[in-house]
C-alpha cells in the first residue's frame, strides 16, 4: 500500500515538474503583443529617469538602418515609450555592441514588461534588454532572436497584465518544496 501511495506521489510530481518546465521555458521566449497600444501610454504625472541598456546580437547584421522603438512598464498602467532610439550617424545598434539611453517618463513601481518595435529592411536582432529604475532592481530581458517587422514584440512577465495562468516563481518554488516534504514524509512511512 505505501508503495502505491510513494509511486503516485513521483508521478504526480514527475508531471508536476515537466508542466513548470514547460510553463517557464514560455515565459523566457519574447512573444507578439496582443493588445499592447502606445496611444494608450500616460503622458502626465511625476517624471522619473531610467537608464535602458540595449545589447545587439553578434548574429545581427553587422549595423542597421532599421528604426527602433521601446515600451515597457510596471503591472499597475504605468508606461513608458521611447520612439526612434535609432541613429546611423552614432551607429547605434551595430552588432556585438551594447547602446546605453536615458528614457525619462511616469515613475513606475517594478518593470516587468518590455516590447521592441521594429521597422526596416535589416532585420535587427537584439541580444538583451536591461532596464535601470529608481528604487527597483534593475531587470533584464533576453532576446536572442529577430524582432518581427512591425509588430510590438517582447515579454510580459506582469501577473495582472498578462492575463497569464502561469504560477509566479516564488509560488511555484513553494509548491515545491511542500511536495519534496510529502514525498520525505512518505519515504518515511515506508
Amino acid at each position: 500500500m505505501s508503495t502505491t501511495r510513494l509511486f503516485t506521489l513521483l508521478c504526480f510530481f514527475f508531471l508536476f515538474s515537466t508542466l513548470l518546465a514547460v510553463s517557464e521555458s514560455k515565459l523566457l521566449e519574447p512573444q507578439a503583443a496582443e493588445s499592447f497600444n502606445v496611444s494608450l501610454i500616460q503622458k502626465f504625472g511625476a517624471s522619473c529617469s531610467y537608464t535602458v541598456i540595449i545589447s545587439t546580437s553578434c548574429s545581427s547584421s553587422r549595423y542597421t538602418r532599421d528604426q527602433i522603438s521601446v515600451a515597457f512598464g510596471d503591472a499597475y498602467g504605468n508606461q513608458i515609450y521611447a520612439p526612434r532610439l535609432d541613429d546611423p550617424s552614432i551607429k547605434t545598434f551595430e552588432q556585438c555592441s551594447s547602446d546605453t539611453f536615458e528614457i525619462n517618463g511616469p515613475c513606475t513601481y517594478q518593470i516587468c514588461y518590455v516590447y521592441l518595435y521594429r521597422s526596416g529592411p535589416d532585420g535587427w536582432i537584439p541580444e538583451s534588454v536591461k532596464i535601470y529604475s529608481h528604487g527597483s532592481r534593475a531587470v533584464t530581458f533576453p532576446y536572442n532572436t529577430n524582432v518581427p517587422e512591425s509588430i510590438w514584440y517582447g515579454f510580459n512577465y506582469c501577473n495582472s497584465a498578462s492575463g497569464s495562468n502561469v504560477l509566479p516563481i516564488g509560488l511555484r518554488r513553494l509548491c515545491l518544496i511542500l511536495l519534496g516534504f510529502i514525498l520525505a514524509g512518505s519515504t518515511l512511512l515506508l
